[in-house]
Protein backbone atom coordinates (compact mmCIF):
# COMPACT_ATOMS: atom_id res chain seq x y z
CA UNK A 1 0.00 0.00 0.00
CA UNK A 2 1.10 3.43 -0.97
CA UNK A 3 2.08 5.53 2.34
CA UNK A 4 -0.31 7.88 3.81
CA UNK A 5 0.63 11.67 1.77
CA UNK A 6 0.66 13.49 5.37
CA UNK A 7 3.23 10.91 6.74
CA UNK A 8 5.39 10.97 3.61
CA UNK A 9 4.97 14.77 3.87
CA UNK A 10 5.96 15.23 7.35
CA UNK A 11 9.12 12.83 6.22
CA UNK A 12 10.26 15.00 3.34
CA UNK A 13 10.49 17.91 5.95
CA UNK A 14 12.26 16.17 8.87
CA UNK A 15 14.90 14.69 5.84
CA UNK A 16 14.91 18.27 4.47
CA UNK A 17 16.45 20.01 7.95
CA UNK A 18 18.83 16.83 8.47
CA UNK A 19 20.10 16.96 4.66
CA UNK A 20 20.53 20.69 5.33
CA UNK A 21 22.43 20.42 8.73
CA UNK A 22 24.57 17.84 7.27
CA UNK A 23 25.82 20.32 3.81
CA UNK A 24 25.96 23.43 5.63
CA UNK A 25 27.40 21.90 8.67
CA UNK A 26 29.86 19.38 7.33
CA UNK A 27 30.11 19.10 3.66
CA UNK A 28 30.09 22.45 2.40
CA UNK A 29 32.79 23.18 -0.62
CA UNK A 30 33.81 19.07 -0.57
CA UNK A 31 31.46 18.43 -2.75
CA UNK A 32 32.48 21.34 -5.43
CA UNK A 33 36.21 20.73 -4.57
CA UNK A 34 35.18 16.96 -6.08
CA UNK A 35 33.05 17.27 -8.44
CA UNK A 36 32.63 20.45 -10.01
CA UNK A 37 34.24 21.59 -13.30
CA UNK A 38 35.62 18.30 -13.75
CA UNK A 39 34.49 17.60 -17.55
CA UNK A 40 34.90 19.35 -21.19
CA UNK A 41 31.74 20.21 -23.11
CA UNK A 42 32.44 21.11 -26.85
CA UNK A 43 32.15 25.13 -27.48
CA UNK A 44 33.23 26.37 -31.24
CA UNK A 45 35.67 25.20 -33.86
CA UNK A 46 38.53 27.57 -35.29
CA UNK A 47 40.84 27.06 -37.71
CA UNK A 48 43.78 25.58 -36.75
CA UNK A 49 47.25 27.06 -36.16
CA UNK A 50 50.54 25.80 -36.08
CA UNK A 51 50.99 23.97 -32.58
CA UNK A 52 47.58 23.00 -32.10
CA UNK A 53 47.10 19.64 -31.01
CA UNK A 54 46.49 17.08 -33.92
CA UNK A 55 43.91 15.22 -31.90
CA UNK A 56 42.02 18.29 -31.66
CA UNK A 57 41.62 18.76 -34.94
CA UNK A 58 37.26 17.86 -36.25
CA UNK A 59 37.73 15.93 -39.52
CA UNK A 60 33.72 16.66 -40.29
CA UNK A 61 34.56 20.12 -40.56
CA UNK A 62 37.89 19.94 -42.52
CA UNK A 63 36.88 17.54 -44.72
CA UNK A 64 33.70 20.03 -45.60
CA UNK A 65 35.73 23.29 -45.68
CA UNK A 66 39.31 22.25 -47.37
CA UNK A 67 41.08 24.06 -44.41
CA UNK A 68 41.70 22.14 -41.00
CA UNK A 69 39.58 23.45 -38.21
CA UNK A 70 40.20 22.20 -34.45
CA UNK A 71 37.18 22.19 -31.86
CA UNK A 72 37.28 24.17 -28.45
CA UNK A 73 36.21 23.26 -25.21
CA UNK A 74 35.49 24.91 -22.19
CA UNK A 75 35.42 23.51 -18.91
CA UNK A 76 31.69 22.70 -17.40
CA UNK A 77 30.05 24.91 -15.41
CA UNK A 78 27.50 22.72 -13.87
CA UNK A 79 26.84 19.29 -13.80
CA UNK A 80 24.10 16.84 -13.90
CA UNK A 81 23.56 14.23 -11.13
CA UNK A 82 20.98 11.07 -11.68
CA UNK A 83 20.46 9.00 -8.44
CA UNK A 84 19.43 5.59 -9.23
CA UNK A 85 18.32 4.07 -6.17
CA UNK A 86 17.45 0.54 -5.80
CA UNK A 87 13.58 -0.20 -4.62
CA UNK A 88 13.83 -4.32 -4.19
CA UNK A 89 12.59 -5.73 -1.12
CA UNK A 90 15.97 -6.54 0.02
CA UNK A 91 16.06 -2.61 1.31
CA UNK A 92 13.69 -2.80 3.57
CA UNK A 93 15.36 -4.40 5.91
CA UNK A 94 16.78 -3.18 8.96
CA UNK A 95 17.59 -3.93 12.62
CA UNK A 96 18.51 -0.95 14.25
CA UNK A 97 16.64 2.78 13.60
CA UNK A 98 16.46 3.04 9.80
CA UNK A 99 16.28 0.20 7.14
CA UNK A 100 18.83 0.55 3.92
CA UNK A 101 16.09 2.34 1.95
CA UNK A 102 15.13 4.29 5.01
CA UNK A 103 19.51 5.36 4.95
CA UNK A 104 19.48 5.80 1.08
CA UNK A 105 16.98 7.72 1.12
CA UNK A 106 18.83 10.09 3.84
CA UNK A 107 21.73 9.95 1.71
CA UNK A 108 20.38 10.65 -1.66
CA UNK A 109 19.05 13.99 0.35
CA UNK A 110 22.09 15.11 1.54
CA UNK A 111 23.54 14.70 -2.25
CA UNK A 112 20.73 16.12 -3.76
CA UNK A 113 21.23 19.48 -1.44
CA UNK A 114 24.39 19.24 -2.01
CA UNK A 115 23.91 19.67 -5.93
CA UNK A 116 20.77 21.83 -5.17
CA UNK A 117 24.07 24.44 -3.91
CA UNK A 118 26.20 24.29 -6.60
CA UNK A 119 23.23 24.99 -9.00
CA UNK A 120 23.75 21.22 -10.38
CA UNK A 121 20.82 19.43 -11.94
CA UNK A 122 19.14 16.34 -10.21
CA UNK A 123 17.27 13.41 -11.64
CA UNK A 124 15.94 10.20 -10.21
CA UNK A 125 15.93 6.85 -11.54
CA UNK A 126 13.78 4.23 -9.22
CA UNK A 127 14.62 0.49 -10.16
CA UNK A 128 14.10 -3.12 -9.28
CA UNK A 129 14.14 -6.04 -11.95
CA UNK A 130 13.15 -2.75 -13.96
CA UNK A 131 13.23 1.09 -14.18
CA UNK A 132 9.97 1.91 -12.52
CA UNK A 133 10.14 5.35 -12.55
CA UNK A 134 12.40 8.34 -13.87
CA UNK A 135 12.35 11.93 -13.12
CA UNK A 136 14.51 13.76 -15.81
CA UNK A 137 17.30 15.95 -14.23
CA UNK A 138 16.35 19.24 -13.53
CA UNK A 139 17.56 22.19 -11.39
CA UNK A 140 15.67 24.01 -8.18
CA UNK A 141 14.61 23.16 -4.69
CA UNK A 142 11.03 22.35 -5.73
CA UNK A 143 12.64 19.98 -7.82
CA UNK A 144 15.10 18.46 -4.95
CA UNK A 145 12.01 18.36 -2.66
CA UNK A 146 9.87 16.37 -5.13
CA UNK A 147 12.55 13.84 -6.03
CA UNK A 148 12.73 12.99 -2.14
CA UNK A 149 8.83 12.86 -1.81
CA UNK A 150 8.74 10.86 -4.75
CA UNK A 151 11.84 8.61 -3.30
CA UNK A 152 9.94 8.21 0.23
CA UNK A 153 6.14 7.22 -1.31
CA UNK A 154 7.77 4.43 -3.28
CA UNK A 155 7.16 1.13 -1.78
CA UNK A 156 9.92 -1.38 -2.00
CA UNK A 157 8.99 -3.75 -4.77
CA UNK A 158 9.19 -7.88 -4.41
CA UNK A 159 11.47 -8.52 -7.80
CA UNK A 160 15.25 -9.42 -7.84
CA UNK A 161 17.77 -6.63 -8.21
CA UNK A 162 18.98 -6.14 -12.07
CA UNK A 163 21.60 -3.31 -11.69
CA UNK A 164 22.92 -4.20 -15.73
CA UNK A 165 19.18 -3.20 -16.91
CA UNK A 166 19.44 0.30 -15.04
CA UNK A 167 22.52 1.32 -16.44
CA UNK A 168 21.36 0.38 -19.75
CA UNK A 169 18.14 2.84 -19.31
CA UNK A 170 20.58 5.40 -18.21
CA UNK A 171 22.74 4.80 -21.46
CA UNK A 172 20.13 5.34 -23.53
CA UNK A 173 18.12 8.35 -21.43
CA UNK A 174 21.44 10.11 -20.41
CA UNK A 175 23.45 11.20 -23.52
CA UNK A 176 25.84 13.56 -21.62
CA UNK A 177 28.22 12.81 -18.92
CA UNK A 178 26.73 12.88 -15.76
CA UNK A 179 27.25 11.87 -11.79
CA UNK A 180 25.88 8.38 -11.45
CA UNK A 181 25.14 7.58 -7.76
CA UNK A 182 24.10 3.84 -7.88
CA UNK A 183 22.76 3.34 -4.18
CA UNK A 184 21.98 -0.51 -3.70
CA UNK A 185 22.76 -3.27 -1.17
CA UNK A 186 24.11 -4.84 -4.64
CA UNK A 187 22.65 -8.87 -3.86
CA UNK A 188 22.94 -10.01 -6.76
CA UNK A 189 24.77 -11.49 -9.68
CA UNK A 190 28.34 -9.90 -11.24
CA UNK A 191 27.36 -6.63 -12.36
CA UNK A 192 31.02 -5.31 -13.28
CA UNK A 193 30.85 -5.18 -17.31
CA UNK A 194 27.80 -3.27 -17.17
CA UNK A 195 29.26 -0.54 -14.60
CA UNK A 196 32.66 0.03 -16.44
CA UNK A 197 30.26 0.46 -19.66
CA UNK A 198 28.45 2.95 -17.86
CA UNK A 199 31.49 4.16 -16.10
CA UNK A 200 33.12 5.16 -18.99
CA UNK A 201 30.55 7.67 -20.57
CA UNK A 202 29.51 8.64 -16.94
CA UNK A 203 31.18 9.44 -13.34
CA UNK A 204 29.80 6.03 -11.71
CA UNK A 205 29.44 6.03 -8.02
CA UNK A 206 28.62 2.71 -6.33
CA UNK A 207 26.88 3.67 -3.10
CA UNK A 208 26.87 -0.02 -0.94
CA UNK A 209 24.22 -0.48 1.75
CA UNK A 210 24.30 -3.19 3.99
CA UNK A 211 23.02 -3.94 8.13
CA UNK A 212 25.19 -4.87 10.34
CA UNK A 213 23.21 -8.05 10.48
CA UNK A 214 23.90 -9.37 7.20
CA UNK A 215 27.61 -9.16 8.30
CA UNK A 216 26.97 -11.24 11.99
CA UNK A 217 24.66 -13.21 13.86
CA UNK A 218 23.83 -12.82 17.16
CA UNK A 219 23.70 -15.64 19.75
CA UNK A 220 19.72 -15.70 20.33
CA UNK A 221 18.94 -19.34 19.56
CA UNK A 222 16.72 -20.62 16.73
CA UNK A 223 16.32 -17.72 14.31
CA UNK A 224 13.94 -18.22 11.04
CA UNK A 225 15.52 -15.95 8.03
CA UNK A 226 12.94 -15.16 4.91
CA UNK A 227 14.34 -13.71 1.79
CA UNK A 228 12.23 -10.50 0.95
CA UNK A 229 12.48 -11.01 -2.44
CA UNK A 230 12.44 -14.79 -3.27
CA UNK A 231 10.59 -15.86 0.28
CA UNK A 232 13.21 -18.52 0.24
CA UNK A 233 13.45 -19.58 4.31
CA UNK A 234 16.44 -20.64 5.96
CA UNK A 235 16.76 -21.78 9.64
CA UNK A 236 19.52 -21.30 12.42
CA UNK A 237 20.32 -22.43 15.57
CA UNK A 238 22.91 -19.24 16.53
CA UNK A 239 24.00 -20.94 19.52
CA UNK A 240 26.44 -22.26 17.57
CA UNK A 241 29.63 -20.66 17.36
CA UNK A 242 30.51 -22.44 14.15
CA UNK A 243 26.96 -21.79 12.05
CA UNK A 244 27.84 -17.94 13.21
CA UNK A 245 31.29 -18.06 12.15
CA UNK A 246 30.12 -19.62 8.61
CA UNK A 247 27.32 -16.44 8.48
CA UNK A 248 30.52 -14.61 8.38
CA UNK A 249 32.35 -15.38 5.97
CA UNK A 250 29.91 -16.27 3.85
CA UNK A 251 29.19 -12.16 4.36
CA UNK A 252 33.03 -11.26 4.25
CA UNK A 253 33.19 -13.25 0.62
CA UNK A 254 29.92 -11.33 -0.47
CA UNK A 255 31.53 -7.65 0.54
CA UNK A 256 34.84 -9.56 -1.02
CA UNK A 257 33.51 -10.22 -4.42
CA UNK A 258 31.68 -6.75 -4.45
CA UNK A 259 34.83 -4.66 -3.93
CA UNK A 260 36.55 -6.70 -6.57
CA UNK A 261 33.56 -6.26 -8.95
CA UNK A 262 33.77 -2.65 -8.46
CA UNK A 263 37.59 -2.67 -8.99
CA UNK A 264 37.45 -4.47 -12.22
CA UNK A 265 34.89 -1.40 -13.62
CA UNK A 266 36.78 1.42 -11.97
CA UNK A 267 34.22 2.36 -10.17
CA UNK A 268 34.53 4.09 -6.72
CA UNK A 269 32.85 2.83 -3.72
CA UNK A 270 30.98 5.22 -0.75
CA UNK A 271 30.55 2.32 1.31
CA UNK A 272 27.33 3.05 3.86
CA UNK A 273 26.35 0.91 6.89
CA UNK A 274 22.70 1.42 8.76
CA UNK A 275 25.47 1.39 11.87
CA UNK A 276 27.63 3.65 11.15
CA UNK A 277 27.27 7.89 10.77
CA UNK A 278 26.81 8.20 7.24
CA UNK A 279 27.92 11.87 7.40
CA UNK A 280 31.27 10.72 7.96
CA UNK A 281 30.98 7.89 5.23
CA UNK A 282 30.44 11.26 2.96
CA UNK A 283 33.44 13.08 4.79
CA UNK A 284 35.56 10.21 4.32
CA UNK A 285 34.44 9.47 0.18
CA UNK A 286 34.80 13.08 -0.90
CA UNK A 287 38.15 13.66 0.86
CA UNK A 288 39.75 9.98 -0.69
CA UNK A 289 38.50 12.02 -4.50
CA UNK A 290 39.90 14.60 -3.54
CA UNK A 291 43.34 13.11 -2.77
CA UNK A 292 43.65 11.28 -5.93
CA UNK A 293 42.19 14.13 -7.82
CA UNK A 294 45.77 15.84 -6.87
Amino acid sequence: MPRDLAEVLKEVRRIQIVANRQVNDLLAGEYLSVFKGRGMEFDSVREYVPGDEIRSIDWNVTARTGVPYVKKFSEERELTVLMAVDISASGSFGSLRLSKMETAAEVAAVLMFSALKNHDKVGLVLFAEDVVKYIPPRKGRANVLRLIRDLLSMDSIKAPTNIPRALEFIGRVQRRKCVVFLMSDFLGPDCSQSLAIANQRHDVVAVTLSDPRERSLPDVGFLTLRDAETDEILELDTRHAKVRDLFAQAAARRDGQLSSWLRRAAVDRLDIRTDQSYSMSLQKFFHMRERRMR
